[in-house]
C-alpha cells in the first residue's frame, strides 16, 4: 500500500518475520544494498550497526545522472524495533557540478516504521519525506512520488531477506506440508 501527502510518501508491507529481525536488517548499513529497490545503493560495508540518534553511516551510491557519489546518513530518529530515520548528506561526488552540494543537507529524510503483527510478522512502512527539501529537489523527485516503485521493490526484497533469515534461525524450510 502506497500513500502520498505533500512531499511525504510511504509504502507499507507485512513481512513474515518478527519485528526485531526486521529492525536488525535496517540497522546494519551493509545489508541495505541487498534490499534496495532503486539500484542506487552500492556499498555500505565498513559501518557500525546503527544504535542511536546521532550515529552516522556512509553509503556508496550510483545513478545514471550523477554517476558515483557517497552519502553520509545522520540518524535523526531511533526507537529500537519501532522506528529509524536518517538524513542524507552528500560527502563525495564524481561530477564537478555536484561538488558544491558536498556537506550540505538536502533536507530530505528516509525512514522505516515497524509495528508487530503477531509474534512472527511485522508491518513495515518505508517513508521518504522531502517537505523540508529545496524546491529543485522536490520537483526532481515529484514530491517523493518518483520513489514509490523503488520503495515497493525495497519492501519486497526486505521481506525476502528477513523471511530467509528468520527461516534459517528457526530451522524451518519455509515449505508447508500439503495434504494429499
Amino acid at each position: 500500500m502506497a500513500k502520498a501527502r505533500n512531499g511525504t510518501v510511504a509504502v507499507t508491507r507485512r513481512i513474515e518475520a518478527p519485528v526485531h529481525e526486521v529492525f536488525n536488517q535496517l540497522t546494519d548499513p551493509a545489508k541495505h544494498p541487498h534490499f534496495d529497490g532503486s539500484g542506487m545503493l552500492r556499498d555500505g560495508t565498513g559501518n557500525k550497526i546503527v544504535s542511536a540518534v546521532g550515529d552516522v553511516f556512509a553509503m556508496k551510491m550510483h545513478n545514471d545522472e550523477m554517476g558515483e557519489y557517497e552519502m553520509s546518513n545522520y540518524v535523526a530518529e531511533f526507537v529500537p524495533n519501532e522506528r529509524i530515520v536518517w538524513e542524507p548528506v552528500m560527502t563525495g561526488a564524481s561530477r564537478a557540478e555536484d561538488m558544491e552540494g558536498i556537506g550540505q543537507p538536502a533536507g530530505h529524510r528516509w525512514g522505516y516504521e515497524l509495528e508487530p503483527d503477531g509474534p512472527g510478522a511485522t508491518i513495515v512502512t518505508e517513508i521518504f519525506d522531502c517537505t523540508q527539501a529545496t524546491e529543485w529537489l522536490r520537483v526532481a523527485v515529484d514530491n517523493g512520488n518518483r520513489w514509490l516503485e523503488s520503495m515497493t521493490t525495497s519492501l519486497v526484497r526486505l521481506d525476502k531477506q528477513c523471511s530467509a533469515a528468520h527461516r534459517s534461525r528457526s530451522g524451518s524450510s519455509g515449505f508447508a506440508k500439503q495434504d494429499e
